[in-house]
This record gives C-alpha cells, sequence and structure tokens, in this order.
C-alpha cells in the first residue's frame, strides 16, 4: 500500500472501526464459463506462498523493493507457478529511480479478448520491511486464485488476466506504466479491474470493499458484497485510491476489490509471516475466487 495516497475511508480513528480481521471460515451464467463447482482452498494452498516471499525476504537483506533482488526473486517464484499451471506469462519492464523492474502479467487461455476481466496486487515491499501482508497477502492470493483457474480448467466467457505489479510502494509505478502504455482500444476491452492490497491482516472486524462510483462500476462492488453478506462477514465500503486501482481509475478503466485494512507493522520490519493471520488470508482468497468465477461467467452488456 502506498501511504501517501490514503485509502478514502480507511482511517480507523475517523471511522471508529477496526481495520485488522478474524475470518470467519454463482450466477446463473452460461454452462460453458462455469466449473462444476466454485473451488475454495485451504491454508495449505495459500500460506506456502507467504512463507515463500518471506524466505525470499530473508536472503535478500529482509525486504523484496523495487529494484532488488528480494524483487526480482518474488517475480521469478509467481512466475514459475503460472508456467507450470499453462499460463501465457511475460514480463513487462519499467524503470523507476534508475532501476528496471517488471509487471509479472499473466493470461489464462481462451474467454472473448474483448472483455477482459482483470485481477491483480503489487509484490514489492518497502525497503524496511519484508512486506509479507502489505502486499504478500493479496499477491499469494491472487496466485493461489489463478492456480485453481488452471486445475479447474476454468472455460471463461471473459479473457482472464492476472497481474503482479511493480514498485507500488513508491507511487504506483509499474500498475501506471502499464496502464499508461495501453492503447485506448486495449483500455476500452478491460471491463474491470480487480485490485487486492493486505488480504491477510490480523483482528479484522470487517472486509473494506472498493467502491468504484466515479466510474459507476456495480457488477463486482455487488459480488463481493454479497458473497461476504451470504457468509455474514461485515463490509464497509471504500473509495478508488491508495493502491494499484488508482492507476487504472485515472485512465477511466472501473475497479474493484478489497483489503483488509492496515495493520500495525506497515512498511515496518515486523510486517512478516506473524503479521498475517491464515483463517483471514484463506477467507480473502476465497472471496476472491467466488467473484471471479462469478464475473466469468457472463459477458456484460456495453
Amino acid at each position: 500500500m502506498t501511504l501517501r495516497r490514503s485509502l478514502p475511508g480507511l482511517v480507523a480513528g475517523a471511522l471508529g472501526i477496526s481495520l485488522t480481521l478474524s475470518a470467519v471460515p454463482a450466477a446463473t451464467a452460461s454452462a460453458k464459463a462455469q466449473a462444476p463447482t466454485t473451488p475454495t482452498v485451504s491454508e495449505q494452498q495459500v500460506m506456502p506462498h507467504l512463507r515463500a516471499l518471506q524466505r525470499i525476504a530473508d536472503r535478500n537483506g529482509g525486504n523484496r523493493a523495487h529494484g532488488t533482488q528480494g524483487y526480482a526473486d518474488s517475480v521469478a517464484y509467481v512466475k514459475s507457478a503460472l508456467d507450470r499451471a499453462g499460463f501465457r506469462t511475460k514480463l513487462v519492464p519499467f524503470t523507476y529511480n534508475g532501476a528496471t523492474g517488471n509487471n509479472l502479467i499473466a493470461d489464462w487461455p481462451g474467454g472473448d479478448p474483448d472483455h477482459v476481466l482483470l485481477t491483480g496486487a503489487h509484490l514489492d515491499s518497502v525497503k524496511e520491511s519484508p512486506g509479507i501482508n502489505d502486499n504478500g497477502s493479496g499477491s499469494a492470493a491472487v496466485l493461489a486464485t489463478a492456480l485453481q483457474v488452471a486445475k479447474s480448467r476454468l472455460n471463461p466467457e471473459r479473457h482472464l488476466r492476472f497481474a503482479w505489479w511493480g514498485a507500488e510502494e513508491p507511487g504506483l509505478i509499474g500498475s501506471a506504466d502499464y496502464v499508461g502504455k495501453l492503447s485506448g482500444a486495449e483500455r476500452r476491452r478491460i471491463d474491470v479491474y480487480l485490485n487486492f492490497d493486505q488480504a491477510g491482516s490480523k483482528n479484522t472486524q470487517q472486509w473494506l470493499v472498493v467502491h468504484d462510483d466515479e466510474r459507476g462500476e456495480t457488477e463486482a462492488q455487488q459480488a463481493f458484497e454479497s458473497w461476504f453478506a451470504e457468509r455474514n462477514i461485515p463490509t464497509f465500503d471504500i473509495g478508488v485510491g491508495g493502491s494499484d486501482h488508482e492507476s487504472f481509475g485515472n485512465a477511466g478503466i472501473p475497479s474493484s476489490g478489497f483489503s483488509t485494512g492496515i495493520s500495525d507493522c506497515i512498511h515496518k520490519a515486523c510486517d512478516n509471516l506473524a503479521n498475517v493471520d491464515p483463517k483471514t488470508e484463506t477467507t480473502s482468497t476465497d472471496a476472491l475466487i467466488g467473484v471471479l468465477w462469478k464475473l466469468a461467467a457472463t459477458i456484460p452488456r456495453r
């Protein structure tokens, strides 16, 4: 999370809410796009990714920041998992502060290329932190979801694209570079961007769901809120800002997604594996899977 652009409505003192969660353990669309059932994951399918990112930070000076070997190793870890699963992956380079970084883009074969469902999270940390909740947790949730798509051999109506952004922490650099290089036609093909930043915060009381009122996005936002409501999990709506969905919003691309809130260890050395609640992380991943399966099954009217 980029603190210089705080998430609207996310300040605990102003809202009087706790922003760290304790997790509480599809649509009638075409049969083509749906697996027999929407899958769920266990802690054992998500937490190993966070342990891997912790090990990468440990052997690279305690961080995975832009321009470091820790970030490069993080990208290599995620890319290897996606390549083995059958995704078409590519590294999209950008330069910031004299250092080259990469966004990692992964496309699942199939789906309508004129209707792209793009799901992403930033993969970098600050230099003072291993960044396991901010934002290894979002990156792990997106990776676990992508691997479930592959495991289920999902045949979606929309084209599914996944992204892991670099240099979010110094100012949304990687995602802004990616969006800035898209043509107008490529931007219009993205139906919605789903962003996940801090998906495993401890002692959380509610999930913070992104409402993109300015661009009129309701489909994804309502899908997330319905998923949580069906499980009696409280939500709170926040606006677009403070993470990579802002880059898409600035280009007129609708967005949604969620966060589980800012932890006391944000941007500190204590944002390590112990700073993530496994049940919260698993619930976040299941919510992402549930909504992605629902959105993938239909093509919106334009």
